[in-house]
């Protein structure tokens, strides 16, 4: 009996020497595919133009280093006004996505709200049909948005998903708390802001770097809506300058401060869009990265 009770079942075993090695093998072989890409890009952002010449393309061995890239795009070219745009988008964006989720999910989490049922269904119901294009784009001709900054956040100001996680993740909370503060007096707005959001942190800023990821690498909708390119996002500049290899000089992306001086390669400065536009999540995200098991794993898979 006693050794039934202190073997420890086959999976809670330490592993062997060769199966550890052959694990640490492959989570370094796989690193190492991920890694290695962004190297390349921030080593040929950095790179002189006598090394990116010399390579015939994207630099693999560093061969000096050069912030004359970096220098060219933020001289008050497209991509300075691209990156202010597509910080103020997602700043604003993020903003008002979260409060239009939280207030809708805390609504429909509380039993008997106003129209609980058909609300619920026709928000579960966009998981199945979502909106055409054209009369999403005709929608946002009518009411006058075309061109305007409005229109990269609010027809994708609110996304079902992160409101049915968030749904659920209220819905878990012990319903006594509430209860007690109403008997007190306690409006739903003090319930919702003192008492619930405090215990909802980590589902906050999960839902919070899931709508700004969202704002940061959207770029569909600027192709739709913003025909000014002085409007344009920072991913639609990447788009059409890095995916589609239109000349970066002839299209102002460097600024008037640097026209007529040395100035990088454009591979380079392709690169260097490239880091750009990667750099806010890569900070952003290992400081919410904690929240993500108690936050979404939690609200999806109770209640």
């Amino acid at each position: 009996m006693s050794t039934l009770f202190t073997d420890r079942p086959v999976w809670a075993e330490r592993p062997s020497l060769p199966a550890r090695a052959a694990k640490n093998t492959s989570l370094a072989a796989i690193a190492a595919v991920v890694v290695f890409p962004l190297y390349v890009v921030v080593l040929t952002s950095l790179s002189p133009a006598s090394a990116v010449n010399e390579a015939g393309g994207l630099v693999l061995v560093p061969q000096g280093i050069s912030f004359q890239a970096y220098a060219d795009l933020f001289g008050g070219g497209v991509v300075t006004r691209a990156v202010l745009v597509s910080l103020g988008v997602t700043a604003v964006g993020t903003a008002v996505s979260l409060a239009a989720t939280v207030l809708a999910a805390y609504g429909l989490s509380q039993p008997g709200s106003l129209w609980h049922r058909p609300l619920l269904f026709a928000i579960l119901l966009t998981f199945l049909f979502a909106p055409g294009m054209i009369p999403l784009y005709l929608l946002v001709s009518e009411v006058g948005l075309i061109d305007s900054y409005w229109s990269l956040i609010l027809p994708t100001a609110v996304n079902a998903f992160n409101l049915v996680v968030m749904r659920a993740f209220f819905m878990n909370l012990p319903q006594e708390i509430g209860d007690s503060a109403r008997v007190d007096g306690a409006s739903e707005w003090t319930i919702l802001t003192r008492l619930v959001l405090p215990m909802s942190k980590g589902v906050t800023a999960v839902i919070a770097l899931f709508y700004a990821v969202g704002y940061w690498n959207a770029f569909f909708n600027a192709i739709l809506y913003i025909n000014d390119n002085a409007k344009w996002p920072l991913q639609l500049v990447l788009r059409q300058y890095v995916q589609q290899g239109q000349q970066l000089s002839s299209n102002s992306v460097i600024g008037d401060a640097v026209q007529g001086t040395a100035s990088a390669p454009n591979l380079a400065i392709q690169m260097a869009i490239v880091v750009v536009a990667l750099v806010p999540v890569t900070f952003v995200y290992p400081l919410v990265q904690k929240h993500f098991t108690k936050g979404v794993i939690i609200g999806a898979v109770k209640g």
